[in-house]
């Protein structure tokens, strides 16, 4: 028979929530820093083709 589980305490629940929310951000600042290198043409991670018309 199932048994219900015991109660997360607020402070668990609260340290779990600002972890994930903390690898939202800095993958947000981490994209936000490559596209600023992008547009300042010092990127060496990878080659952007220059389109010339």
């Amino acid at each position: 028979m199932a048994v219900p589980k015991k109660r997360t305490s607020m402070s668990k629940k609260r340290i779990r929530k600002n972890l994930w929310k903390k690898k939202g951000y800095l993958a947000a600042v981490k994209a936000f820093s490559l596209a600023k290198s992008l547009c300042a043409g010092n990127s060496k991670g990878f080659f952007v083709r220059q389109i010339n018309k």
